[in-house]
């Protein structure tokens, strides 16, 4: 801690991203990435990017992006918000819509970036319990507050809350912006992205770092009421003018101009989700329900802390959160049928030597 530090960065503690290691023969299950590449157009979209125009600054309002994301979802370009990866979008949305006289609400066992974001911009919040299945109530959010958000399919738990709860979610929350964060809604869930037009308080936030294999670009986008993003446009232009970078705006284009190779490693990852899941429950795993590119999974008797440690001696890393009510528990990212086959086997060996 240096003296020279503010009063508010001495007392933040700062959200805690999954490890990036470089342990030799690794089999990486613990930050949600896509175990496929991005689409082949990306990567050639890439390098026609490379040239003398990097001299200049790109489009600050990324209107190709835009125009592309507004198109494949049937909106207009003024309801799209672009920025770099849905977590500064998350942070635009924190301070353009959250800091209200009332709390925003948010389950307590969700992303754990949103108290980050609300301790740093100074946005009062109440933390809502999921129930002991981890499942998302309305009747808790019935109650006068700042906003709603919360991750649908959620994380680290991967429950999705169906498009009918939602939408009566809306209904009862008529007078504060409701923001789904669909990080993880291409693997098995129907967005809300088709109740823009009909609900004025509604923000949806989305990534192209899960189903589009781009987590390495940094690029995601908020779609609304031309009025919600215009909300967040003016804090973005008070902020950072140029959030995308040439690359960024290019690789996005070509990623969501390409459905067949989306729709090709989506499904790669739903089948291999679904044989995992079944050969955890085999294990004797309790396995939470799961929409995601993960599985949250605890074992009756069995320390998730010990086991995260035991599979890393094998080179295989998973997400352990230490958190109450979800200490006993492990996130696993979905990865290729080799991978999971792999995390199976090094699992049974371990539960073996339990015994």
């Amino acid at each position: 801690m240096s003296k020279f530090w503010s009063p508010l960065v001495r007392d933040l503690t700062p959200y805690s991203p999954g490890e990036q290691p470089t342990l030799p023969h690794l089999i990486k299950l613990n930050t949600n990435e896509n175990p496929y590449g991005p689409s082949p157009n990306v990567l050639e979209a890439l390098k026609r990017e490379v040239g003398d125009s990097l001299r200049l600054y790109p489009d600050p309002n990324a209107e190709r992006l835009k125009t592309a994301v507004a198109g494949y979802y049937s909106l207009t370009p003024e309801q799209v918000f672009v920025g770099n990866g849905s977590d500064e979008v998350l942070a635009h949305t924190f301070m353009s819509l959250f800091k209200q006289a009332q709390p925003v609400l948010f389950p307590d066992i969700t992303y754990s970036f949103y108290p980050s974001l609300c301790k740093l911009l100074g946005v009062t919040y109440e933390t809502v319990p999921l129930n002991d299945e981890f499942e998302l109530s309305n009747k808790d959010y019935a109650r006068p507050n700042g906003g709603i958000i919360f991750p649908n399919p959620n994380a680290p738990t991967g429950r999705l809350l169906p498009l009918s709860a939602i939408i009566e979610l809306l209904q009862q929350n008529t007078e504060s912006a409701v923001v789904i964060d669909e990080a993880y809604i291409d693997f098995g869930g129907e967005t809300a992205i088709a109740l823009i037009n009909s609900y004025p308080n509604l923000l949806v936030i989305q990534t192209l770092s899960k189903s589009r294999s781009l987590a390495g670009l940094r690029v995601g986008f908020a779609l609304g009421h031309a009025a919600l993003v215009k909300a967040l446009e003016r804090v973005k232009n008070s902020f950072n003018a140029y959030p995308l970078d040439r690359f960024a705006i290019t690789g996005a284009v070509a990623s969501i101009e390409d459905r067949l190779h989306f729709e090709q490693t989506r499904e790669k990852i739903i089948r291999t989700r679904d044989i995992l899941v079944t050969k955890l429950c085999a294990l004797g795993f309790r396995v939470v329900p799961s929409k995601a590119n993960f599985v949250f999974v605890s074992h009756p008797g069995k320390d998730a802390a010990e086991l995260c440690r035991r599979l890393r001696e094998q080179s295989i890393i998973v997400r352990y959160l230490r958190q109450p009510r979800i200490e006993n528990y492990l996130r696993i990212t979905v990865g290729t049928d080799e991978e999971c086959s792999n995390l199976i086997d090094a699992l049974e060996g371990i539960l073996h030597e339990f015994r």
